[in-house]
């Protein structure tokens, strides 16, 4: 095997081992409990949203809306900030976790 097949093997055997993360850690990493609280039931303000327990759908498509531009009012604009860094697959899975939040 040369080098360059060498090399794109291990590449693949590294990629293909990362673990995806869970809601919960996303959650964490995304910086979502710093305004959402803990579990999403206490925002940092009254502005922002309890999003524990809402519908995984409607959480999904307003996460995509704000990362597109297409929601652009209320406090969507401190959203759009860290949207960016949240990628279609890991909002589906912070819409998932936080549903099944009580």
């Amino acid at each position: 095997m040369n080098t360059k097949m060498f090399f794109v093997a291990a590449l693949v055997a590294l990629t293909s081992n990362v673990a995806k993360a869970d809601g919960a850690t996303l959650y964490a990493e995304k910086t979502c409990i710093a305004c959402h609280g803990k579990e999403g039931k206490k925002p940092l303000t009254a502005a922002y949203p309890k999003i524990a327990g809402q519908n995984a759908a409607y959480l999904e498509q307003q996460m995509l809306d704000i990362q597109s531009g297409a929601r652009a009012n209320g406090s969507s604009a401190a959203m759009k900030g860290v949207m960016h860094l949240v990628s279609a697959t890991e909002i589906k899975e912070l819409a998932q976790y936080l549903s099944k939040l009580k």
